[in-house]
């Protein structure tokens, strides 16, 4: 397994695969395509074999690092993939100098939120009906990088 921080087009199949069966609302294979000429995107990539098992990225705004996407594998999960490109874009972000890193989560993914909050993130607020399905999204803050 290794862990990259720059995103490649060889990636972005493998990425844009996952995207589709892990949300509801999935971002394109164009999306990602132009994440690559994007000067603030920053990814980390779970690759095996050549084989992307997870991924995530932010977008550096100003001070902070704002997470876009974070997924793995159906076949991958629980294996603590998810931390690992977690772990990654955190020492990335740090690297850079940043001061904080957010996200929004589904508040019904327990899942994610027990991630987060074990990397230290914590929820201070609820943006309402913010997914397409009208669910509503816990926003999350890690404020000591």
């Amino acid at each position: 397994m290794r862990y990259v921080t720059t995103l490649k087009q060889k990636w972005i199949d493998g990425i844009a695969a996952i995207e589709q069966v892990s949300f509801a609302d999935p971002w394109s294979r164009t999306a990602f395509e132009s994440e690559l000429t994007n000067p603030l995107a920053r990814y980390a990539v779970a690759v095996e074999d050549e084989t992307v098992l997870a991924y995530g990225g932010f977008w550096k705004i100003v001070d902070e690092a704002h997470i876009t996407n974070v997924a793995v594998a159906p076949q991958a999960r629980r294996q603590g993939l998810g931390r690992a490109v977690m772990q990654e874009l955190i020492r990335t972000a740090k690297e850079e100098h940043l001061a904080a890193m957010t996200l929004e989560a589904r508040v019904s993914n327990r899942a994610a939120l027990a991630l987060y909050e074990s990397l230290g993130f914590h929820v201070v607020g609820v943006r309402p009906g913010y997914y397409a399905n009208g669910e509503d999204a816990a926003i999350l803050w890690l404020e000591e990088l």
